[in-house]
């Protein structure tokens, strides 16, 4: 019965949703749902990554399940994002825990680097075809050796920024996974993405646990709605088109932007 009486169906519906964009795309998780607990449902900008990231690992082990049934993983990808990830992620939780930051100036850092992040992941979400095109033409066809140092490298990035603000995995790890494996079908990029978003968000949302900032309540909410959502988009996503899809999340990660930081 208590269980029951923490079920909010606002974030039942948001979980839903997102869950549902993450499972078709591989985009959509942190820069959608931290924004929206923040914006929306008002929850603090530190709470609000911690349980964004909680939410995310538990969501995208559904979501990788079913990509891994489908044979959409790419494991050697995914292998090589997290040798540069989760080390970075280690680091960056690291440093906030020894500058022993306040909380008023650890919402204050998550805001401006989410809404920063969020221009740039809208940015490559509606000039993706571009900046692949330009990448292909400007340096042509890469090594396997420097693709793979070129992916971890990519990893320690989306480490750092994911550990901060929850955003980055999906849209940045989409697209720099585009660039550096341009025969792939795009399905298995969202699919090894979305894999190894697992260990990541898992990693920095323990960290952020330890300090006590996740919100349980929300949390069990978002998930009853974002695992049916991204194991029903899972199961379709190979047969659905994600260009309106991504047009429309970029100018929504824009105005949320926007918001954030004026």
């Amino acid at each position: 019965m208590n269980v029951l009486h923490a079920i909010i169906p606002a974030y039942v519906l948001s979980g839903f949703l997102v869950g549902f964009l993450v499972g078709m795309t591989g985009v959509g998780g942190g820069s959608l749902m931290t924004p929206l607990l923040i914006l929306l449902f008002g929850i603090s900008p530190e709470k609000a990554v911690a349980t964004d990231l909680i939410y995310a690992s538990v969501t995208k082990t559904g979501g990788s399940l079913v990509h891994a049934i489908n044979r959409t993983i790419d494991w050697r990808i995914v292998l090589r994002l997290a040798s540069g990830s989760l080390p970075a992620s280690l680091v960056t939780l690291t440093v906030l825990h020894v500058l022993g930051l306040d909380s008023d100036a650890v919402n204050a850092v998550i805001t401006k680097v989410l809404g920063v992040t969020l221009v740039f992941t809208a940015f490559t979400l509606v000039f993706r075809p571009w900046l692949t095109a330009e990448y292909v033409r400007h340096v042509g066809e890469v090594s396997a050796r420097n693709t793979a140092r070129y992916t971890i490298a990519t990893g320690v990035m989306l480490g750092t920024l994911v550990t901060l603000s929850s955003v980055g995995a999906g849209a940045l790890g989409v697209t720099a996974l585009i660039i550096l494996y341009p025969k792939l079908p795009i399905v298995r990029i969202a699919g090894s993405d979305i894999a190894h978003a697992v260990p990541l968000t898992l990693i920095a949302g323990v960290g952020h646990l330890l300090g006590g900032t996740i919100n349980f309540a929300t949390l069990l909410s978002l998930l009853s709605g974002s695992l049916p959502g991204i194991v029903i988009a899972s199961t379709f996503a190979p047969r659905l088109p994600d260009v309106a899809l991504r047009l429309t999340l970029a100018g929504t990660l824009f105005f949320v932007a926007y918001k954030l930081l004026f």
